[in-house]
């Protein structure tokens, strides 16, 4: 069996080394000329973690990452909401990492290339088309300029290639832009002293203004850490385009960001200070696509941001495509045709997906800040009179219940964990 995987990304390349690691041959097409450490700062929570693990990428992840000890869910005064442990502090077999998405992306990356070879990974090819039949999918690849590089033949197609897919253009051709919620997502990283315990997480605030603060790698001292951040505003209704065409790598402007800082008052870190430090950061609009009915035409199916691209809260969408690799590989290893293991595949993720995606929209896990702000948006002297213990904890417990990764789901033994793929 041969697969072509669209996208280099978190998602194609671990597809790459799954399909690897179960003798499926394949090759990887990304867009970019080259794979780059792009990004700021992301979890990875102990479900996915569980997999890259089985790929023997644990220590490599442990040398450029953070070990994630504590949460912290708090108002945007900074009063706590809820907190708990993370990883394995909270009784996981494995980590949850708080990495650089680039260096995530790099690990994952150099596995592929040890494994599978250099010339596996072709940059600088852009899918154009594709089209299949009984004997299989050809897919054309061309550069920027538009001039033909490669054309490539397999049993399937997988489309990794983001919420901006050619592929999942092809197979919904009237579905249109992303949808936008009219919040503003800047991101950044700095060297930053320790606060805490130097490896712990503060949500502060819920959809409609948040900071995000928590570390992702050691630092140029001992008493610093890389440290990332994140503030969320709303700057519109979403009833219009976002200002700017969603791309990762956009600046951010500090004349836009400087007012929507002012809204928090976190203890543990000076939030201003951390920001205005911040040399360049980087803007995104929080935007996403309503679930497909279906990714799997034939065969050719979608993966990750490309089948169901969500906002960024509950730590899940690079989770979430690390997931779909292994589930996509297993079911290609189980079914007799490879038609038949795409259709396997789409009923397995793209239900659980769907409800994370709709999920999210209302904060996710941290729609327990949200439920907190409503009932007292000036703050609080008792947390529980305002949303008591057993509710708090419904709504974080329920999230992590339906991603996949409640601790008796993560930790329990391989054939229970797969979920019958």
């Amino acid at each position: 069996m041969k697969a072509i995987i669209a996208g280099g990304g978190v998602g194609g390349l671990t597809t790459a080394l799954m399909l690897h690691a179960r003798g499926i041959d394949c090759d990887v097409f990304e867009q970019s000329e080259q794979i780059r450490e792009l990004g700021v700062g992301i979890n990875t929570l102990p479900h996915a973690i569980k997999e890259l693990a089985a790929l023997g990428l644990l220590q490599r992840l442990d040398a450029v990452a953070v070990r994630t000890y504590e949460l912290f869910y708090t108002n945007r005064f900074g009063q706590e909401i809820w907190r708990e442990p993370r990883g394995l502090d909270a009784g996981y077999d494995v980590p949850q990492f708080s990495i650089h998405r680039g260096r995530l992306q790099g690990v994952i990356h150099d596995a592929v290339r040890e494994r599978l070879g250099n010339d596996r990974v072709h940059t600088g090819h852009r899918l154009g088309a594709f089209r299949q039949d009984e004997a299989g999918v050809t897919a054309y690849f061309f550069d920027r300029t538009g001039a033909h590089r490669a054309t490539a033949h397999g049993d399937i197609l997988v489309g990794a290639d983001g919420i901006h897919s050619a592929v999942r253009e092809a197979l919904y051709p009237d579905e249109g832009p992303a949808r936008w919620n009219g919040a503003m997502l800047w991101r950044g990283a700095v060297d930053w002293p320790r606060f805490l315990t130097g490896r712990s997480m503060i949500v502060a605030g819920g959809m409609a203004a948040k900071l995000v603060v928590y570390p992702i790698a050691e630092g140029a001292r001992d008493d610093l850490r890389l440290t990332n951040w994140a503030v969320v505003a709303k700057i519109g209704d979403g009833s219009t385009p976002p200002p700017r065409k969603e791309d990762w790598s956009r600046p951010g402007r500090m004349e836009e960001l400087a007012p929507h800082i002012r809204r928090f008052e976190i203890s543990h870190v000076d939030a201003q200070a951390l920001i205005e430090a911040t040399p360049e950061f980087w803007e995104y609009p929080m935007c996403d696509r309503d679930p497909l009915p279906r990714w799997s035409f034939g065969r050719v199916t979608l993966l990750g941001d490309a089948a169901h691209p969500m906002y960024p809260v509950g730590s899940n969408g690079a989770s979430q495509a690390i997931l779909d690799a292994r589930a996509l590989a297993d079911h290609l290893v189980a079914a007799e045709h490879p038609m038949q293991a795409l259709w396997a595949y789409e009923r397995d993720r793209l239900p659980a997906t769907a409800q994370i995606v709709q999920m999210n929209r209302s904060g996710g896990p941290e729609g327990v800040i949200d439920a907190v702000e409503q009932r007292a948006p000036d703050g609080f002297t008792d947390i529980d009179a305002v949303l008591s213990y057993d509710e708090r904890k419904a709504i974080v417990r329920g999230y992590a219940a339906t991603a996949g990764f409640a601790r008796e789901q993560v930790n329990a033994p391989p054939a229970a964990a797969a979920g019958g793929r």
